[in-house]
């Protein structure tokens, strides 16, 4: 049985993916974009694009894998600009999930908040309010 597809990006950070999900214009690729240029410019060791717009995600021994869909692979969007050509990564093990533009994003938020499940593998997860600046909170993150 094939893996579903979600309306997602991912990049992978480092050993683990980030898995960004939100409504279509919330800020996917963008942030997918932001979080590559943050390891060119040496905030980060390492993010390479796994996939944007479209992905698979698959459980396998407890973990989340997620890859590009076939048709996309290698290609992001950037809004007022075009289709780009991104190196990518054909497969990573997914290690935070970011939702963007989320109804329930709180400054403070409560232990099952900051987790969510992913085709039967919890994982731990990052919600950002709309107009709210996503890029600060994951960096956050993923370098404390």
């Amino acid at each position: 049985m094939p893996s579903p597809t979600i309306h997602a990006s991912a990049v992978l950070v480092g050993a683990r993916a980030v898995l960004i999900r939100g409504p279509s214009g919330s800020g996917k690729s963008r942030l997918a974009l932001e979080l590559i240029q943050a390891a060119r410019g040496g905030t980060l060791r390492f993010a390479r694009l796994v996939g944007d717009d479209r992905v698979h995600v698959e459980a396998a021994h407890g973990r989340l894998l997620v890859r590009p869909a076939a048709a996309l692979a290698g290609m992001i969007e950037l809004r007022g600009t075009g289709i780009l050509q991104l190196p990518y990564e054909p497969s990573a093990v997914v290690g935070l999930v970011v939702d963007l533009a989320a109804a329930a994003a709180e400054r403070l938020p409560a232990a099952p908040q900051s987790r969510t499940e992913i085709e039967g593998v919890a994982l731990a997860r990052l919600a950002v309010a709309a107009g709210e600046p996503a890029l600060p909170a994951v960096l956050a993150h993923l370098t404390s």
